[in-house]
């Protein structure tokens, strides 16, 4: 990622040439991510800029950026790779969150950094059906941050934002995908639609010759994003509770993303009961409950 010099707004708005082949390997999607800038949502760049004007009367501090930064998971990735950039290689990362890192830059510095910024809508202008995909994929992460937050309170962790925050940017790579490769994406879409029995990864394989999760994790590995935030949403250490944490509710919001009825939830459910320690029914009926918005209170 062309880290994010804010105030040098690309404009590939107009100009913007997606990829219409796969790259031949995760080092050369790695090189294709790192050298282009993130946008972010037309939502959040109108209240940066709000925000901005109100800076000039000292009317903002740290939460109200990170208010508007967590409900954005491009600007979240976005923000994290820029503070690792001014951050010593030596300092741990081990609890950083979007409040610190902006209270450690201050609010006016990262005003100066971040000028207008670029925009998802603005760059699929011109592909509705890939701004469509994005959309869904934005609902399906507020559900996974939903799930993930209230497992993890339910388990009394004491990470619950980071938990939080990993469900949260979980797809980041397949945003970006949309954005940077909408024709791919369809692809695979129109694959899945025809076959709903095709597995996500080997699916990935045969049209981007790399699985996403590859790319996710080498991405945040490349932008130095905090350590664990990185360790958990690394899917090959699933048997940790955390990360267990974070594919189940990643799962069971992908999975009930058109209704109740996926042939994969009684496995999610028994899952998710083992992750709880309670009965698959009360699982199930605790998964409903966060869903409909009605926890309350401590969930456990």
């Amino acid at each position: 990622m062309g880290m994010p010099d804010a105030n040098t707004v690309n404009s590939t708005a107009s100009s913007a040439r997606f990829l219409t082949a796969p790259l031949p390997d995760l080092a050369a999607w790695v090189r294709h991510f790192e050298q282009t800038e993130i946008p972010i949502l037309e939502e959040s760049a109108k209240r940066l800029e709000e925000l901005r004007q109100l800076d000039e009367e000292d009317k903002v501090d740290a939460g109200m950026l990170a208010e508007l930064i967590e409900s954005d998971p491009f600007f979240s990735v976005k923000v994290m790779a820029f503070v690792a950039t001014k951050r010593r290689h030596t300092d741990s990362t081990e609890t950083e969150t979007i409040t610190s890192a902006l209270v450690m830059i201050g609010v006016s510095p990262f005003f100066r950094a971040f000028g207008p910024q670029p925009t998802v809508e603005a760059l699929l202008a011109d592909q509705p059906q890939a701004l469509a995909g994005v959309q869904r994929l934005l609902l399906r992460a507020a559900r996974a941050a939903h799930f993930a937050t209230a497992f993890a309170i339910h388990r009394r962790d004491h990470d619950v934002t980071v938990i939080r925050q990993a469900a949260f940017i979980h797809d980041f790579a397949e945003l970006l995908m949309w954005c940077h490769a909408p024709a791919l994406e369809l692809d695979i879409q129109a694959k899945q639609k025809e076959n709903p029995t095709l597995r996500s990864a080997p699916l990935q394989r045969f049209v981007f010759h790399i699985e996403l999760q590859d790319l996710r994790h080498a991405l945040m590995k490349l932008w130095r994003l905090p350590e664990l935030l990185v360790r958990i949403s690394d899917e090959r250490h699933a048997d940790h509770p955390m990360v267990r944490n974070v594919v189940l509710a990643v799962r069971i919001a992908r999975h009930t993303q058109n209704g109740w009825d996926n042939a994969a939830l009684p496995d999610d459910f028994h899952d998710i009961a083992e992750l709880l320690n309670v009965s698959e029914r009360a699982a199930r009926g605790f998964v409903y409950k966060v869903d409909q918005g009605r926890l309350q209170g401590n969930t456990a």
